[in-house]
């Protein structure tokens, strides 16, 4: 439920001067100029600003817990570690596979040097094969020789430079194979990595370790909570107004709020975010504040009970909401009689309302406390 409050500064309180009209007995008031207030109440907590729970995402035991709650962390810090034999199998397994491949394309390779020196010797055998050749057919366009060895020394350049092809492509076939093989492997060895990491928790932001939810030597599954962080030193005021109240709270309205932590001590604060869902469990919208001065408090989601400054009016002419009958009229006495008039009002309060129009600081209202007619 939203509640109104009304803060009223003046000397005293609205002066109620008492005429005894006939056998009614109904006392008359005179509106008065008093500062008056108008705020919306709103319950929430207190959180840390960029508060965020931190989950699993393997299964296993926890075999190392190195945070504790309070802990400052750094980004990318190691808080828990998750028990991993078979992931560490096959990453290992994936790491060797990729170290091989790499190896077999490097100048060290095996292989490679094999195929490399195929391809040599066939480059050569075919260099000379073709001087054989050409050293014939010259011979033989002198007339010298035979036709019969001519034709043997060209089949076997033909013979040479097929077998240089040959070499040519198994050499180059290897290569784009283990381009193919190391692309694979350097998948599988980043698909392996990703799932070993899995089972190391780390933080990933600066701040501190508000909670721990695990200890070592605890089953933890898939998605499950395990800590709570959030900035060290700054933290959010949650609050959630009623759905009838939403469309009068603004950005940048003050707020004054006390925590059942501190007791009494009132904190300043400015609406800084309005979220435009509602929560349809209890028909709230979330409202975020932050404190005009940082207060030095070392807990979050205490419970705060908060009141948002919708407006604000110094010297405004008021009345009891008593004196109103129905939302817009009044009872005011005319020397003996009574009349009904109606009134534009504005600041509406718990106990007071602001009258706009209709009445002035000399006007006799009759207080009419069941809000019908005197």
């Amino acid at each position: 439920m939203t509640i109104l409050t009304c803060h009223i500064a003046g000397i005293g309180a609205l002066a109620v001067i008492m005429f005894w009209l006939g056998c009614n007995n109904t006392p008359v008031i005179y509106p008065e100029r008093k500062d008056i207030i108008e705020t919306v109440y709103a319950s929430g907590k207190i959180i840390s600003e960029n508060e965020f729970k931190l989950a699993a995402l393997g299964n296993g035991a926890i075999i190392k817990k190195l945070v504790k709650d309070g802990d400052t962390v750094q980004k990318g810090q190691l808080l828990y570690v998750i028990k991993n034999e078979a992931a560490r199998e096959r990453y290992d397994a994936a790491l060797k596979s990729y170290q091989n491949i790499v190896t077999n394309l490097s100048d060290q390779s095996p292989l490679l040097n094999d195929l490399r020196l195929s391809l040599q010797n066939a480059s050569v055998k075919c260099s000379n094969d073709s001087l054989i050749y050409h050293r014939y057919k010259a011979l033989w366009a002198q007339d010298i020789g035979t036709k019969n060895n001519l034709d043997n020394v060209y089949a076997s350049y033909q013979v040479s430079q097929n077998q240089k092809k040959i070499a040519e492509q198994k050499y180059y076939a290897a290569i784009n194979d283990l381009k193919v093989s190391h692309s694979n492997a350097r998948s599988q060895l980043t698909a392996s990595d990703k799932d070993l990491q899995e089972f190391y928790i780390r933080s990933d932001r600066d701040g501190v370790v508000y909670q721990t939810f695990k200890e070592a030597g605890e089953t933890v599954y898939t998605n499950e909570v395990v800590a709570l962080l959030g900035n060290q030193n700054s933290q959010l005021i949650c609050l959630a107004v009623d759905q009838q109240d939403i469309s009068i709270i603004r950005t940048g309205q003050p707020v004054l709020l006390q925590s059942d932590v501190t007791g009494n001590t009132i904190y300043k604060a400015v609406v800084s975010y309005i979220y435009p869902v509602m929560n349809e469990q209890d028909q709230t919208f979330r409202v975020d504040a932050l404190f005009v001065d940082q207060p030095a408090l070392s807990f979050i989601h205490s419970s705060i009970e908060a009141n948002i400054i919708v407006q604000k009016k110094n010297k405004a002419l008021v009345l009891p909401r008593s004196a109103l009958t129905g939302k817009d009229s009044v009872w005011i006495q005319v020397k003996k009689n009574r009349k009904k008039v109606g009134i534009q009002t504005g600041i509406t309060t718990l106990d007071h309302v602001e009258i706009l129009s209709g009445l002035n600081e000399k006007t006799p209202v009759l207080l009419n406390t069941k809000n019908d007619a005197p």
